[in-house]
């Protein structure tokens, strides 16, 4: 209950700033770029004057082993999200291998600290509550900014809500240990895309425009399963024209595959880059850690 009156706090916060900036032609698909540019700045100086100069002391002070020791206890705790996620989308498969992924880090690789799943070729899935609700054919409705959390869209934002209520740190005694719980979280998170946001920042003429297209990127094509639709273009040479000179595609299943999404390699490296650029962390990803700590290994610092 509380983490649900924080959250909602929070998307309070978010249509309070409606307000505050417009956009007079905002991008088709992101209808409140206006409050969107206005939270993803504000997540920017936070994360200026606040997180990242944390991060960087933490990654100053701790030993690259400890380092990754944190890492991997908060991998091995998402783990269990991405399990029954993966359990809710049907991949028997793949749930199954989280379970054991969790299983065996837990009781060899003690507590989470070591990554034994991994060295015995487990492999780490990504899933989380949005992507199930997407995978079952929930739209994903307008992007969304929200203040420290970062980039979402309405149906990750409801995906969250539920993500929290079952997040395992909420239920660590007393307060003030499950509180420096979610700021060791943060942090860890922050410190291993110090790498990605330098590159981002000398990289992007509009952070957030790459932050959004990035995030929305990445996220369609983990709903597809790494296999997009191919597209279908107007000048494709199997579409035909009608009189008014417009190109329809032959058939219905090239009019329901005009969605273009990256390639593998393309989708994985921007939502690294996401969640350092102009937010403190990526979207959702304060709590539960499932979706954070599956990205591939951080550019280095």
């Amino acid at each position: 209950m509380v983490t649900i009156r924080a959250t909602g706090m929070v998307v309070a916060a978010t249509f309070v700033l409606a307000g505050c900036a417009t956009v007079k032609t905002p991008t088709k698909g992101d209808p409140l770029e206006g409050l969107n540019r206005t939270v993803f700045t504000l997540n920017d100086k936070v994360d200026q004057y606040a997180l990242r100069p944390v991060a960087q002391v933490y990654v100053w002070a701790l030993p690259q082993p400890a380092q990754d020791s944190v890492t991997n206890v908060f991998s091995n705790i998402g783990d269990v999200y991405t399990a029954a996620n993966d359990l809710l989308q049907l991949k028997i498969t793949d749930g199954v291998e989280d379970v054991m992924r969790v299983a065996i880090n837990t009781v060899f690789g003690v507590g989470g600290l070591f990554d034994v799943a991994t060295i015995a070729r487990l492999p780490k899935h990504t899933a989380d509550f949005g992507l199930t609700l997407g995978h079952y054919g929930v739209p994903p409705g307008p992007y969304l900014v929200l203040p420290l959390l970062g980039p979402s869209t309405v149906r990750d934002t409801a995906g969250m809500l539920v993500e929290f209520e079952g997040d395992l740190t909420t239920f660590v005694q007393p307060i003030w240990l499950r509180t420096t719980l979610y700021g060791v979280r943060v942090v860890s998170l922050r410190a291993s895309l110090l790498g990605a946001g330098d590159l981002l920042a000398g990289a992007a003429l509009d952070k957030y425009s790459f932050v959004r297209d990035a995030y929305l990127q990445r996220r369609q094509y983990l709903i597809s399963d790494g296999n997009p639709a191919p597209p279908v273009y107007k000048d494709d040479p199997g579409s035909d024209a009608d009189s008014s000179g417009s190109s329809t595609p032959a058939s219905e299943a090239g009019r329901q595959s005009s969605t273009v999404v990256p390639a593998p390699a393309a989708a994985s490296a921007p939502r690294a880059a996401s969640g350092a650029a102009g937010s403190t962390v990526p979207g959702l990803q304060i709590m539960p850690p499932g979706r954070y700590y599956s990205l591939p290994n951080p550019l280095p610092r």
